[in-house]
C-alpha cells in the first residue's frame, strides 16, 4: 500500500492534494493539526497533516477491468455457423425474458399445490411470484382469495375486480402490525448503516432536507465515511446546499468531540462508511467509531437490485445492532419489489422510506401497509395473464 503525507493551511488543500496524487479511491487514514513556524512559541501557523494511501489491488482491478473492456472493442468474428446459432437463439435479452416468462408459466401450472385454485386466483398469484413473493405467502394468499371468491357472485369481471381489490387487501393486511413510518424525530441523533452502493449519502441528505425546510429545525452532519474522500465531499456538497455544518470523526474521541460541539442542535444525521458488510469486523470497526445506545434513531438502507440472499445476510451481520426501520433504495431501477415483503414480514421490521432516484430532496416516499398491495399489484392485467 502506497501512503503518503500531506501538509496544507486547510483540509480541503490537502483534500486536492490527495486527490490529485492518489485520485478518488484514496484511503485517509489520520488527520490532524499542527503548528510551525513561529518566533519564541509565539505566531504559529495552524497547519493541517494528512495521512491518506491507496490501496495497489484497486488500481490493479481498474487496470484488469481496462484491459478487458479493450479487449471486447474488437471481438473476433464469428464463423458462419456460430452465427446462425446465434440468430435462431435469438438477438438481444427481449427474447432471453419471454423465454423465462414462458418456463415460470410453465413451472407455475405444474405446481400442484396451485392447481385447487380457480383460475382467476392463479393469475393474480403467478403476478406475485413474478415479483419475488416467496411461497409461503403466495399459498396464504391463495387460500385467502379462495376463501373470497366463495362468497362473490356477478359476471366474471366483477368477480375479478373484487378478487384484485381483496389481493391487495390481504397484502396490507399481511404487513399492518409492523411498524411503518418515516422519521419519528423522537431522537436527537438519526444513523444510516449497510453497504456500499445503497445510497446512504444521498438518502441522509434527502432525509435531512425534510427536517431543515419543513420542520425548520437546527441540524448538524457527522460522517465517520473516512474511507473514501469522494464521500465526505459528497456530504459536504449537501451541506453546503442546505447551509448546516459537518464534523469528519475517525475514532470515538472525534465522535464525543462533535456530539459536544452539537449539544444545541435540534438533531444530528450521522453518515457512515459503505463497506463489504459480509465481513463482521466492519459492522464491529463501526461500533468502536459511534455511540449506537446513545438515543439515537438507526436506519438500515438496502437496495432493491440486490439479490433477497444478500439482504438477508446483510441484515444478519447487523443484528448486533438495533435497527429501526429499513430504508429500500433504487425502486426506479427494478420491477420486482416481492424481497421487500418478504424481508419485512420475515424480520418484523418495518420501512420507513423508499427512494425513486437521486434528486433531492424528491426523489423519497414514506410507506404504509396500503401502499404495499398497490406496488406488488402494479401493472396487474388479467387480459395480459394467460395460465
Amino acid at each position: 500500500m502506497k501512503v503518503i503525507k500531506y501538509v496544507a493551511p486547510t483540509m480541503n488543500e490537502a483534500m486536492k492534494k490527495v486527490r490529485n496524487d492518489l485520485g478518488e479511491d484514496a484511503v485517509i487514514l489520520n488527520s490532524k493539526v499542527t503548528h510551525s513556524g513561529g518566533v519564541l512559541g509565539l505566531f504559529k501557523k495552524k497547519m493541517v497533516e494528512v495521512i491518506a494511501a491507496v490501496d495497489p489491488g484497486i488500481e490493479n482491478e481498474k487496470a484488469e477491468m481496462k484491459r478487458m473492456r479493450s479487449q471486447s472493442v474488437l471481438p473476433k468474428p464469428l464463423p458462419k455457423e456460430d452465427f446462425r446459432e446465434k440468430q435462431a437463439i435469438g438477438e438481444g435479452s427481449v427474447h432471453q425474458e419471454l423465454r423465462e416468462l414462458k418456463q415460470m408459466i410453465a413451472s407455475f401450472k405444474s405446481n400442484n399445490q396451485y392447481e385447487r385454485y380457480d383460475s382467476s386466483i392463479r393469475e393474480i398469484l403467478m403476478h406475485l411470484q413474478m415479483q419475488g413473493v416467496n411461497e409461503s405467502l403466495l399459498l396464504q394468499a391463495g387460500d385467502y382469495l379462495e376463501d373470497k371468491l366463495k362468497a362473490v357472485e356477478g359476471n366474471p369481471q366483477v368477480l375479478r375486480d373484487s378478487l384484485l381489490s381483496d389481493a391487495k387487501h390481504f397484502l396490507k393486511n399481511t404487513v399492518s402490525d409492523i411498524p411503518m413510518s418515516g422519521l419519528s424525530y423522537k431522537k436527537k441523533y438519526i444513523n444510516v448503516i449497510g453497504p456500499t452502493g445503497v445510497g446512504k449519502t444521498t438518502t441522509l441528505a434527502k432525509m435531512a432536507a425534510e427536517a431543515v425546510i419543513d420542520k425548520r429545525m437546527k441540524i448538524g452532519f457527522i460522517t465517520t465515511d473516512t474511507y473514501r474522500i469522494a464521500a465526505i465531499e459528497q456530504l459536504k456538497t449537501y451541506a453546503g446546499l442546505l447551509n448546516v455544518p459537518v464534523d469528519v470523526v475517525y475514532k470515538l474521541d472525534d465522535y464525543k468531540k462533535a456530539i459536544e460541539k452539537f449539544r444545541d442542535f435540534d438533531h444530528v444525521f450521522i453518515d457512515t462508511a459503505g463497506r463489504n458488510f459480509r465481513e463482521k469486523k466492519y459492522v464491529e470497526d463501526l461500533e468502536t467509531v459511534i455511540d449506537f445506545k446513545r438515543d439515537m434513531e438507526t436506519f438500515l438502507v438496502l437496495s432493491l437490485t440486490s439479490k433477497e440472499s444478500d439482504m438477508k445476510e446483510i441484515i444478519k451481520q447487523f443484528s448486533s445492532i438495533d435497527i429501526d426501520r429499513f430504508i429500500f433504495t433504487k425502486l426506479d431501477e427494478t420491477s420486482s419489489y416481492g424481497s421487500m415483503v418478504n424481508i419485512i414480514t420475515e424480520s418484523k421490521t418495518g420501512i420507513a422510506y423508499i427512494t425513486t432516484g437521486q434528486d433531492v430532496p424528491e426523489d423519497i416516499t414514506e410507506v404504509n401497509a396500503d401502499e404495499i398491495g398497490e406496488l406488488l399489484l402494479k401493472g396487474f392485467n388479467y387480459e395480459r395473464s394467460s395460465l
